[in-house]
């Protein structure tokens, strides 16, 4: 790794009372380019633009996937990324479904250690605050040929990040667009999956919901996700969400929370979940919490969900009766090192680990 420090940080200039999450990025970044069948050097440097034409293959083929994930800090100072290596496995099923290079353990968790240790001082303290860490793999060689690119780029770069969705969402039920299909990269972070759903989303918006909830693309009648994340509900006392297939992405938060509940003694089902049933659900006053989990937002209650004609108002209820809150509480505290870690998830960004690539 060859590391380049900037000589002009702008972190005096950060203000973690007043930010814009996606806009405020840290002094660094990792970049590691593919040529000639192999990875070269891996590069930490000051972030800032990098030189592409329009002819850069990913944007026009579509060879580009990404990855999110967050690292803590505690009231101490120390720093803390979580379960990195889900992300790593990920980023890597993801790229050979695009057919992309796979990155390397050095690349990724190396780099994502090196970035976080030289910009500790960007990952802000407190409840609901983070740095968020964007990895990205994206095809640059420069040809307009429907074909695999010969050359990629693999970068992570870092945001300052607070409460996704500070308050519960309204959402609606998809009967007609789809997020993905069997067969397709559902299951990949592939970059085309989000822009082929923000026309849908901006639908649902005019409508008065910030979301939709992605349906199968057979019949719709079965819950995928929601919006940017995987969906769940609560059912009398027992919490069920979609099982995983290739139209699922197997989010880290949704493993994680489902890992939590089983160590809470909180019943959950993997399975099916078909949208009459949680429509009756609703009707018979059994449907008592619903919900969206992911890396960016954590958890995101819903306060309603449209169906068909419909608008199927939810209560939110207060932390103390609510099994999802308790849920997502003990999972924040385990990242932000506030709480008991019975999974081994955390990982401590070890001060000065960067300094063994100096030169």
């Amino acid at each position: 790794m060859i590391i380049n420090k900037t000589t002009d940080s702008r972190l005096a200039t950060f203000d973690q009372e007043n930010f814009t999450f996606g806009n405020t990025f840290s002094d660094h970044m990792v970049v590691c380019e593919y040529q000639d069948g192999k990875w070269g050097d891996i590069k930490l440097m000051p972030y800032g633009p990098l030189p592409f034409t329009p002819a850069m293959m990913g944007v026009h083929y579509g060879q580009a996937a990404f990855e999110g994930m967050k690292a803590y800090k505690d009231a101490d100072g120390e720093v803390f990324l979580f379960r990195p290596e889900r992300n790593f496995h990920r980023m890597n099923k993801s790229a050979v479904r695009l057919a992309m290079p796979e990155v390397t353990e050095e690349m990724f968790i190396g780099g994502l250690k090196a970035l976080v240790d030289i910009d500790r001082g960007w990952v802000p303290h407190g409840e609901g605050f983070s740095l968020y860490l964007r990895p990205v793999l994206f095809a640059t060689e420069e040809a307009l040929q429907a074909r695999i690119s010969t050359k990629f780029m693999f970068a992570i770069m870092a945001t300052p990040a607070r409460a996704y969705y500070p308050k519960p969402i309204a959402v609606k039920v998809s009967d007609h667009f789809s997020r993905s299909a069997n067969g397709g990269v559902g299951y990949a972070k592939a970059a085309g999956n989000y822009g082929g759903s923000f026309y849908p989303t901006l639908l649902a918006q005019e409508e008065g919901y910030d979301q939709v909830i992605w349906t199968d693309d057979c019949e719709h009648k079965y819950f995928e996700e929601s919006g940017t994340m995987n969906v769940m509900v609560r059912i009398n006392d027992t919490i069920i969400t979609p099982k995983t297939s290739e139209k699922i992405l197997d989010g880290v938060t949704r493993d994680s929370i489902l890992k939590v509940a089983e160590h809470l003694g909180v019943k959950t089902e993997v399975r099916d979940l078909a949208v009459e049933e949680v429509y009756n659900a609703h009707k018979n006053g059994e449907l008592k919490e619903a919900f969206g989990v992911g890396t960016a937002v954590v958890m995101s209650m819903f306060k309603e969900i449209g169906y068909k004609e419909e608008r199927l108002a939810l209560d939110v209820l207060p932390e103390d009766e609510s099994v999802a809150q308790q849920l997502k509480k003990f999972l924040t505290d385990l990242q932000a090192n506030q709480g008991e870690d019975p999974f081994g998830w955390r990982v401590k960004v070890e001060k000065g680990y960067a300094d063994q690539f100096l030169k």
